[in-house]
Formats: structure tokens, C-alpha cells, sequence
């Protein structure tokens, strides 16, 4: 009996692999469209199931980059074998190594940027920021808007996410108990954070995914920075009227700063002169800039290391002169600063993620999925209505492969609406507490505290901020919706 059905189940198997590989006409020259095919659509589904893992990753404690980095496997081995059926391995890839090389060249800058990021940390310069604000005995209402303000101006620098952290440190440090307070400072440090994050290259991925794209220069962010105040402040003023006017009890923290703190920031500003100028002046990509300045610390890390017996001398000759026995058992523990711990400690999970989130949506690109989500968005809708809509999407779909999928789409599209979507995809995560990795984080930080259900109460004020900045940006920026 399963002797005689065995060749009529391989035969069935054999017909639906070949009705896989079956493809329609060529979309373009060298390129398969597949969005009809069941190729294509297994690949949608595939990617679909995988992101529902990422939107589930605080409740099932799974990182979010194991489900995509498969997925991006699966995609492309299906693209491979439709492809190689055809005699076209070339074309498959062809396409394949273009994704990959768009990836590398943000990776290797973001990879620069977290270095330095957590080498200042290690240096303690973001615990004595801490350490200062939390000393000075702050009124709740003036640690509202201190925390807040402080992350908008902070993030363009030191990335959306650091800061955000930073920033709920201090918080949850000052008012232990205070759910309430807690809450609101953590939405508002989250809004600020990505609404900073919008008018700089450094800020956010997708902000340097365009600058990388050349769809915006440099100097043009700052266009964003009006619309992105009004952002911040528009659901600030109103969740401050909630804040009671009350001191909490004052918490003494003494830290010392680690030798060459001010002088890695420093290194790192000049990293990112560097890297703009190599973009603008030079016309190369900017990760040449931040790679050579990875030199810069590494020179930095040797000078650190070969005069740190020297240090040590003289500040335990000083500390036994004084008597201060903690900071001479301090001093015994001190060790020497190694960049590559550094380089070890970046957040490689969000880079993985960012590996797999770039090589699906290259892939379903690569299939026709996106010149038809194109079509759809920026052809049959207004340009201003689909970035509006793309931005509030990225509060339920990361704004990471919302911007990759817009900009593998490439649409012909003003100045004035790329810098929108920048915008939009900036700031459109700070609509839920899962829409950014700000949020996501301090979920985790501020546990118990900072939660989905309570940053979604105050949606709707979220919502007025956003839709006052993205009338701004078309008010002030009205001369730039004319130039492509």
C-alpha cells in the first residue's frame, strides 16, 4: 500500500516545487517578477511570520534578530532556485551582493558610532551627567523637562536609544516609587528622544540610511529641526500639566570620571567631521570617515594603555599623601582601556537585526513586491499622504524596514517630501511604546513602571505632536516640495 502511493506523493511534490519555481515574463531586464507566483508569495508570508516574532520579542524573551536572520535565508534560497530554474544565476547574485554591500556600509558606520558610544560610557562621562542631575535636587517638574530636553539634544549625537537610557536612569534613580511621574517621563524622554533623532544623520538609522542614499545632504537635516521641536514640545506641555510640583529627596552619588573621557568625546566629534566631510567634500561614502576615525581611538586606546602605570603613580602617590584608602582600593582595580572590548560590546543584536530586516525587504524588493507597493503608495496616492501614512505604520512595523523599503523604492519625489519621510519615519515610532527601539528599551529598564498600556493613554496627545510637525515641515519648508 505505501509502495504504491510513495511515486504519486513524489510525483505531487515534484509538481508543487516546479509550480514554485514557475515564473511569469521578465519585470525588467534580468529580473523575475515573482509577486504573482507562489514563490512570492511564500516569501511574504515567511517575512510576515518572522516580524510577528520581532513584535513579540518582550513577551517571548526571543531576540529579534533570530527570526528575521532566517527569514532573509529563506527568501534568498527561494529567489536562488526560481533563479538558477531559469539559467539567471547571475542576475540572483548580482542582486543579492548589491543588498549586502548597502548593509555592509551601514553596519561598519553604526559599528564606529556604538564603539565610541560605549567607550565614553566605560569612561563614566554619562554616569557623572546622571550623577550631577540627580544631586542637584531637581523639582518633578523641572526633571520633566530637564530629562526631556536633554534627550532631544543629546540624540543627534549619541544615537536615540543611548540617550533614552541614559536619560530614564536619572528618572527611575530620583523617584523610586512614583509609577506616575516614571510613566510620563519615560513617553516623554522616548517622543524627545526620536523627535532629536529626526534632524541629525546620527540620530537614527533611517536618518543615516538617507544621508548614506544621497537623498538629503548634511546640512539639510536641519531643515527638520523647527518641525521636530514642535514635535517634542507639542505632547510635552501637555503631559507637564500633569507632573505634581514637588522636590523628591536628594540622592548624593559622587562620580569620577576615568582618564581621557573629554578627550574620546572630542575624538568622536572629529569622527564625525570626518565622516562629513569625506561624504560632502569628497564625494565617498561617510563610512570611510567613521573608519578612519575607529583609527583615531585606537591610537588613543595605545597612548591610554602605555601611560597608564605613570597615572596610577601619581594618583596613589597623591591618595596615600591624603589618607584616602577607598580611592587607593579603587585605584588597585583599575584596568587597562582595550577598544576592541568596546567594539565587542556594541549592540550586535540590532545590528543582526538590521543584517536580516535589510536582506528580506532586499529580497521581496528583488522580487517586484516593492515596485508594486510603489505604485500603490506614490502613484495612485498623494506623495504627502503616503510618508504621512508610512510614518504611523512604523509604530507597529519597525521604521527600519519602512525606510529601507522606501528607499529601495526610490520614488521620484520632491526634496521637500524626502525630508518628510525622514521625519515621519523618525518620529512616527513614538506612537506606541513598541515603535522604536527607545521605547522597547526603556520598557525593559523602567519594568513595572514605563508600560505598553500606559504610554498608549497618552497616544492621542502623541498623535497631535505628530501631525503638528508634519504641518510645520510643509509650512516652513514649502519652497523645498518644489525641488526634486
Amino acid at each position: 500500500m505505501h509502495r504504491t502511493l510513495w511515486p504519486a506523493v513524489v510525483s505531487a511534490l515534484s509538481v508543487l516545487f516546479l509550480s514554485l519555481l514557475s515564473t511569469p515574463a521578465l519585470a525588467a531586464e534580468g529580473q523575475l517578477d515573482l509577486t504573482q507566483t507562489w514563490t512570492g508569495y511564500i516569501a511574504l508570508v515567511i517575512f510576515v511570520l518572522a516580524y510577528a516574532l520581532v513584535m513579540a520579542e518582550e513577551k517571548l524573551h526571543l531576540r529579534k534578530s533570530k527570526p528575521v536572520l532566517v527569514a532573509a535565508g529563506i527568501i534568498w534560497v527561494l529567489i536562488g532556485a526560481v533563479y538558477v530554474n531559469h539559467g539567471m544565476t547571475e542576475a540572483s547574485e548580482h542582486a543579492f551582493r548589491h543588498t549586502l554591500l548597502e548593509f555592509a556600509e551601514l553596519m561598519l558606520f553604526l559599528l564606529v558610532a556604538m564603539t565610541y558610544i560605549n567607550a565614553l560610557e566605560e569612561r563614566r562621562l554619562f554616569d557623572a551627567l546622571r550623577a550631577w542631575m540627580v544631586r542637584k535636587g531637581f523639582s518633578y517638574r523641572t526633571l520633566f523637562w530637564l530629562t526631556g530636553l536633554l534627550a532631544f539634544f543629546i540624540s543627534p549625537v549619541a544615537d536615540n536609544l543611548t540617550t533614552a537610557l541614559l536619560m530614564c536612569a536619572v528618572v527611575v534613580k530620583v523617584a523610586e516609587n512614583d509609577s506616575r511621574f516614571i510613566n510620563l517621563c519615560c513617553i516623554n524622554i522616548v517622543v524627545a528622544a526620536n523627535a532629536g533623532g529626526a534632524f541629525s544623520p546620527f540620530g537614527d538609522i533611517t536618518t543615516l540610511m538617507v544621508w548614506q542614499a544621497g537623498k538629503v545632504q548634511f546640512y539639510e537635516f536641519f531643515a527638520l529641526f523647527l518641525p521636530s521641536v514642535v514635535n517634542f514640545l507639542v505632547p510635552a506641555v501637555v503631559m507637564s500639566l500633569f507632573i505634581p510640583n514637588r522636590k523628591p529627596d536628594t540622592v548624593y552619588e559622587a562620580v569620577e570620571l576615568k582618564r581621557g573621557a573629554f578627550r574620546i568625546l572630542a575624538l568622536f566629534l572629529l569622527t564625525v567631521a570626518t565622516a562629513v566631510a569625506c561624504h560632502s567634500v569628497l564625494g565617498l561614502p561617510p563610512v570611510l570617515g567613521m573608519m578612519t576615525g575607529l583609527g583615531y581611538l585606537q591610537f588613543f586606546g595605545y597612548f591610554l594603555r602605555r601611560t597608564l602605570p605613570r597615572s596610577l603613580e601619581r594618583k596613589r602617590a597623591l591618595a596615600e599623601q591624603k589618607g584616602d584608602e577607598e580611592a587607593l582600593k579603587r585605584l588597585g582595580g583599575v584596568v587597562p582601556f582595550d577598544v576592541f572590548n568596546r567594539v565587542a560590546r556594541a549592540e550586535w543584536d540590532t545590528l543582526l537585526f538590521f543584517y536580516g530586516v535589510v536582506m528580506c525587504v532586499g529580497g521581496l524588493g528583488f522580487m517586484g513586491y516593492l515596485a508594486l507597493l510603489s505604485e500603490t503608495l506614490f502613484t495612485q496616492w498623494n506623495a504627502t499622504y503616503a510618508n504621512v501614512f508610512l510614518g504611523i505604520m512604523s509604530a507597529v512595523i519597525d521604521n527600519i524596514p519602512v525606510m529601507f523599503a522606501v528607499l529601495t523604492m526610490s520614488p521620484e519625489m520632491s526634496h521637500g517630501h524626502w525630508l518628510l519621510i525622514t521625519l515621519t519615519a523618525g518620529v512616527g515610532g513614538s506612537l506606541l511604546s513598541i515603535g522604536s527601539a527607545a521605547g522597547v528599551a526603556l520598557m525593559g529598564q523602567a519594568r513595572g513602571h514605563y508600560t505598553f498600556m500606559g504610554h498608549l493613554r497618552w497616544a492621542p496627545v502623541i498623535m497631535l505632536g505628530y501631525i503638528a510637525s508634519v504641518l510645520a515641515h510643509i509650512w516652513l519648508n514649502d519652497s523645498l516640495f518644489h525641488i526634486l
